[in-house]
């Protein structure tokens, strides 16, 4: 059972057992289920309450004894009997079912509006007739005195199917283009649609006339607000005579009394998402709204917050439990989601042993399976050495770094660090004692760290105080006392660095300016020291001698900034020097190569070669390349120069065409004789 708060108010997820982590293996969760007792009696209240792939609709008939659901794939309907804590029946349909409504006290007559304008009637044994209207349908009511259908979709068009006379009565025509909800009050029967222009159109069955028209979408645009476009009615309930809550396609409710045209309260969820459900809990006067993201609790009186929740997957629909405490969610997931919260009320009779039960889980709070794991970053895996156990199975890849075992974590926490916990120890007791000193009767004290800076700021804070005086302002708060900067004095992290190069460039008259407070810290020091309750103040210059001083300081900044840069060169000189000190002692010790095959290896007279070419101007190596042959510059007819490159050719071409050239001449030599020997014989007959 999960357990989550939110302003004080517990919400127990019965529909879920003890937090386990997705990443653990069945082997493991077996494992705990044999260990742990309380995995092994985890609450499953109603047994397979689920769907196939998606629920969509969820209803509880008027005796409470039957919860009905819808949903897919195949569609189908599931009925659970709360008595038993089981499933009653299960009927598939045709086509997907846009919503339904329970028409008797238990599951005897139901009607479904379908996808395919389907209008499908279901009695006790089962299927007992269909029927179509003319448009596709997104909602209906049944209104009880004269048995008539009321179905609203994509047309104009109310149409009314009365169920006693089994035929389709005159329709309600309407100013909306389409219309996507309606609903009848359960006390006078006014029954009310909401287009799909933002408005609600009220009509009385008995005349069938509209007498009253809302313009919800222009009185739920408020200054805080922000749409993206025109809002249209995506929910709609009454509650009582008087009340209607109103919901939008751009996720705001709005709240009337019938008797004004101006709403109540409007709550924007704030997600921009369609409000898929509104209904109204009497007993703590709350409206629990619901998008497909959220279902937020809100007094309807005030608009204040009460309490939400934010279920893992889409909400389709809400349905909340009559006269309890107990609320159920259709989702986008298989499992349909129970909740109990015992501030709305009690637990229903069928499952009164969950009052029991969450009475005692507050008298005991139990921790959840992450206990035994800590989360652990890459960074910390390194300083505890344990980065080599990346990729085991003593640890878990879980969004930016691991889980692993708490106490494979503690071990290695000991090994990495074994006096952590006597450090720890030393500086809780050191600041046990500095909170027991700062209660007694102390001495003006300068802070242990960045001294400076604190009797810079002290001074600051006396010419301020003479100067509020003189013009009788309020004095300003000090830093010193603030406990926002009380750490910036205490922790010597935040120490000053005063030799950096920043701080230095950045304050060039730092040098003269600490001069002086350095005199009167070495003062106060052996003021201090003495154990002198009154400080005298240091002696010091004329205030024209101090004035005369900071006017040549401001005239003077540039050369004091030309001076640190100075001194800061000749730091890195000496820096360099050092270094190259260390380089030639440090013994270079002899490396090998190994040259690759078909490869050979050149000396390294031809780098220094190529070193001294790119040393020298452009025009001693155009001279150099005239003289090799590679470059030729002539004149033009037009007057400009002309220059042409020849491209060095690399040693590997250089061989492959001195072999070609080998080749072709032992070819010519082989064919010299074979050619002279025919010449003979040719001669030799004909002298004969």
């Amino acid at each position: 059972m999960q357990v989550s708060s939110l302003n004080e108010v517990k919400i127990y997820s019965l529909s879920a057992g003890r937090s386990l982590p997705e990443w653990l293996s069945d082997r493991k969760k077996r494992a705990l289920q044999k260990k742990d007792v309380d995995i092994r009696r985890r609450i499953e209240l109603i047994q397979d309450f689920e769907m196939p792939t998606v629920s969509t609709k969820i209803k509880v008939s008027r005796d409470g004894q039957y919860i009905m659901a819808v949903g897919t794939y195949k569609p189908r309907v599931r009925c659970f009997d709360t008595y038993q804590l089981s499933q009653k029946f299960e009927r598939c349909l045709d086509s997907e079912v846009v919503t339904f409504e329970i028409l008797s006290d238990d599951y005897s007559k139901i009607v479904f509006l379908q996808c395919g304008r389907f209008v499908e009637f279901h009695s006790q044994h089962g299927h007992y007739y269909r029927t179509r209207i003319p448009k596709f349908g997104r909602d209906f009511s049944y209104h009880y005195p004269s048995c008539d259908l009321y179905f609203v979709g994509a047309s104009s068009e109310v149409y009314r199917l009365n169920l006693e006379q089994g035929r389709f009565l005159n329709s309600l025509q309407t100013e909306a283009s389409e219309s996507n909800v309606c609903d009848i009050n359960p006390v006078h029967f006014l029954f009310a649609v909401g287009t799909a222009e933002g408005k609600v159109e009220c009509w009385d069955p008995r005349t069938r006339n509209r007498v009253g028209l809302l313009d919800c979408a222009l009185s739920s645009v408020t200054a805080d607000t922000e749409i993206d476009g025109l809002p249209s009615i995506s929910a709609l309930t009454f509650d009582g005579a008087l009340n209607m809550a109103v919901g939008t396609s751009t996720g705001q409710v709005l709240l009337y009394d019938l008797r004004s045209s101006n709403p109540l309260i409007v709550k924007d969820h704030h997600y921009g998402l369609p409000i898929k459900s509104v209904q109204f809990q009497r007993q703590l006067d709350l409206i629990i709204s619901a998008d497909s993201r959220i279902i937020k609790m809100w007094n309807k009186d005030t608009g204040k917050m009460f309490t939400s929740m934010e279920p893992e997957h889409g909400i389709n629909d809400v349905c909340l439990y009559p006269n309890s405490g107990m609320l159920m969610t259709a989702n986008e997931a298989p499992k349909m989601n129970i909740y109990y919260i015992p501030v709305l009320g009690p637990a229903p009779k069928w499952c009164s042993f969950l009052d029991n039960l969450t009475e005692e889980l507050e008298e005991n709070p139990e921790s959840t399976v992450y206990d035994d794991y800590k989360f652990v970053t890459r960074k910390e895996l390194e300083n505890l050495g344990l980065a080599h156990l990346i990729g085991s199975t003593l640890l878990r890849a879980y969004m930016h770094g691991f889980f692993m075992d708490i106490r494979l974590y503690h071990k290695a926490k000991m090994m990495a660090n074994p006096f952590a916990y006597e450090e720890y120890r030393r500086e809780k007791i050191r600041q046990k004692i500095e909170e027991t000193r700062a209660q007694r009767v102390q001495l003006k004290k300068l802070p242990k760290v960045n001294k400076e800076l604190a009797l810079k700021l002290i001074e600051e804070e006396g010419e301020e105080q003479q100067i509020s005086r003189k013009r009788k302002q309020k004095n300003l708060p000090s830093l010193l006392k603030d406990d926002r900067f009380k750490v910036m004095f205490e922790n010597p992290d935040f120490q000053v660095d005063e030799q950096s190069e920043e701080f230095r460039l950045l304050n060039p008259l730092v040098s003269k300016i600490s001069e002086k407070r350095k005199r009167k810290l070495k003062i106060l020091e052996e003021l201090e020291a003495k154990g002198e309750e009154e400080e005298e103040e240091p002696e010091g210059k004329a205030s024209d001698a101090e004035s005369s001083e900071s006017s040549d300081d401001e005239k003077g900044w540039v050369e004091e900034v030309r001076k640190q840069r100075k001194l800061l060169r000749q730091e890195e000189k000496l820096k360099r020097r050092e270094r190259s000190k260390e380089d030639q002692q440090t013994l270079l010790k002899p490396q090998f190569f190994e040259i690759k095959e078909g490869e050979e290896f050149r000396s390294f007279k031809d780098s220094a070669k190529k070193q001294k070419l790119m040393k020298k101007t452009l025009e001693d190596r155009l001279k150099l390349e005239e003289k090799l042959g590679t470059l030729n510059v002539s004149d033009t007819t037009v007057g400009s120069k002309q220059a042409t490159f020849k491209l060095k050719k690399s040693e590997q071409q250089r061989k492959q065409q001195e072999a070609e050239k080998l080749h072709r001449q032992e070819r010519k030599t082989l064919r010299r004789p074979a050619s002279h020997l025919k010449s003979k014989r040719g001669r030799g007959r004909l002298f004969h």
